[in-house]
């Protein structure tokens, strides 16, 4: 059997330029970087600002596990199916991050023959969106470190200095440091530390802005520090955000390329859904609805976390709404959840997957509260038995849920009409889409409504830092925003370790951090790092490029 990267490296890539020419798009409009990937113009956003909006369309999942549910391969393998079934279609993901790329996860471009293309340059530095974001967050960090140095006019206190560096890979050595370290001439000695470039507010602004005049007065609102007396001090105040939305200038512009199968694709922006909301940009989504009549797109992890994000936070700002929800879920991850073993997944085990489809349940249920229709796709794996693939259609069955066998992986857009048909059918059904929440409830009533809702747990329990930290929140005007919760992926609670639909459980809020320029509170909740470590023996030792300058090991 072939690897990811090699099916990807035998594929035979049309130029961009006619990708662009079948879905309207001119070729003065787009800019090229290389033959095989371009970025949008806003010429081409506004020339089709007044088009007719086509079909959205939510690829989530369950809860994910080390088994794999292949939320981007459905994503994409129903992109190249609407084109089977004769639709209009394209897919809008999110950019691949570094560090998943060289840590845990390998590449995040699909798989088996429903990947976006090129993989290699999709998944390392593509068109150089996140060096850029890096840049501007950090130019921010330099500025104000800078405004320490030079006498810190504003009084800005260093112990109250919010705003972090981030760093596009897994690195853990930087979570914690001290800067300004060897004497006068280096800097004001302070506490610091990275996160990772997918969490910051800057990506988030990135992804949510719609458009260049928008980006800079999100970037200004950033909330970087406190002063000496309280008040707060805004990335404005020390004048960064100008510099910042030039280094972003041609970072905010979306990127098109295109599946196995050469459905189009715009990628853009990559917030993870465990500490940012998970989305791809509100630019790329808003420009796909008007080129196709139906756009497909996905948000991180499970639906608790990025679907619940994409509805509340991505689609509120928008004024955008899904006609369909997609639902993947898979037998191995199934097991997973009933208690079987990583390695023994592979093995039919019908009872472990009775025990563990309460997952899938959940996320129906989650998902038919925002009033749109739900399809399940079951990503079929080769070991996947006839009896757990019939189990799981008789559980969606039981749930009046609509479902199809997606087999995209072994078989590309043949392998997803069934899924395709299904929801191209759930999309002309009636929808009446809402929030679960009002933004007028307080902080703690729309926690408590996304605690006991979505994540089912008994109420919320938040300790004295997040108590004091709500309190500044609310006095900065925070409390009528939308929430983003920083959680584990991996339950829908916030202990990793109780799997399937976990009960009696409290969920603990630790902190709270006002995102002012993205326009979200941000809640931590458990033990969640908003810079992940390399694993024991990381993906990059696999990792290798030959004397033909061809890449193995990617995924």
């Amino acid at each position: 059997m072939l690897s990811d990267i090699q099916i990807a490296q035998q594929a035979k890539l049309r130029p961009i330029k006619d990708v662009a020419e079948g879905i309207g798009i001119k070729e003065d409009e787009l800019e090229f970087y290389g033959k095989y990937k371009a970025k949008l113009s806003d010429e081409l956003a506004q020339r089709l600002q007044d088009r007719t909006d086509g079909k959205l369309i939510l690829v989530t999942a369950i809860n994910p596990t080390p088994a794999g549910e292949g939320k981007t391969t459905i994503t994409t393998g129903l992109g190249q199916a609407m084109a089977k079934i004769g639709k209009n279609a394209i897919i809008a993901l999110r950019e691949p991050s570094l560090g998943p790329v060289f840590g845990i996860k390998g590449g995040a471009a699909g798989g088996g023959y429903a990947q976006v293309l090129p993989m290699e340059e999709i998944n390392l530095h593509f068109t150089g969106d996140m060096h850029a974001i890096t840049s501007a967050n950090n130019l921010l960090c330099a500025m104000l470190d800078n405004h320490l140095q030079q006498g810190n006019e504003l009084g800005i206190d260093p112990r109250r200095i919010l705003f972090k560096r981030c760093l596009d890979m897994n690195d853990r050595a930087l979570r914690n440091i001290v800067v300004g370290l060897g004497g006068k001439l280096n800097g004001v000695p302070r506490e610091d530390g990275f996160i990772i470039t997918v969490a910051s507010e800057v990506m988030a602004i990135l992804c949510l802005a719609s458009d260049i005049v928008d980006l800079k007065k999100r970037l200004g609102n950033i909330l970087v520090a406190y002063k000496y007396d309280g008040t707060p001090v805004y990335a404005r105040d020390i004048q960064a955000d100008g510099a910042m939305t030039a280094l972003l200038r041609d970072a905010i512009k979306p990127n098109l390329v295109q599946t196995l199968e050469g459905t189009p694709a715009v990628m853009h922006g990559g917030p993870f859904a465990n500490i940012a909301h998970g989305c791809n940009s509100v630019r790329a989504t808003k420009l796909a609805l008007k080129l196709a009549d139906y756009t497909i797109t996905e948000a991180g992890f499970g639906s608790d976390l990025g679907a619940e994000k994409f509805l509340d936070i991505k689609c509120r700002y928008a004024g955008i709404a899904p006609s369909c929800v997609v639902l993947v879920a898979t037998c191995r991850a199934l097991k997973y959840n009933g208690g079987v073993a990583k390695d023994k997944v592979n093995e039919p085990c019908l009872d472990a997957l009775k025990k563990g489809i309460v997952n899938l349940g959940v996320h129906i249920d989650n998902m038919r509260k925002y009033g749109v229709p739900v399809v399940v796709a079951i990503n079929r794996f080769y070991t996947d038995s006839e009896e757990e693939l019939k189990f799981i259609e008789s559980f969606c069955h039981e749930k009046g849920a609509d479902f199809a066998v997606a087999d995209v992986f072994c078989n590309g857009g043949e392998g997803g009409r069934e899924l395709a048909q299904k929801v191209v059918e759930a999309c002309d059904k009636p929808a009446d889409f809402r929030h679960l929440y009002d933004t007028e409830l307080s902080f703690k009533e729309k926690m408590n409504k996304l605690a006991t809702e979505i994540y089912r747990a008994r109420g919320v329990i938040y300790t004295a830092q997040a108590e004091k930290a709500i309190k500044e929140v609310i006095a900065l005007g925070g409390d009528k925003l939308p929430v983003c919760v920083a959680k584990t992926q991996y339950s829908l609670s916030d202990d990793p370790s109780l799997l399937g639909a976990p009960t009696d459980f409290d969920i603990t809020v630790r902190d709270v951090r006002l995102s002012n320029g993205a326009g979200f509170v941000v809640v931590y909740t458990g033990n969640i790092m908003t810079m992940p470590g390399l694993p024991k023996k990381p993906a990059a030792n696999s990792i290798d490029v030959d004397e033909n300058s061809v890449i193995s090991g990617l995924f």
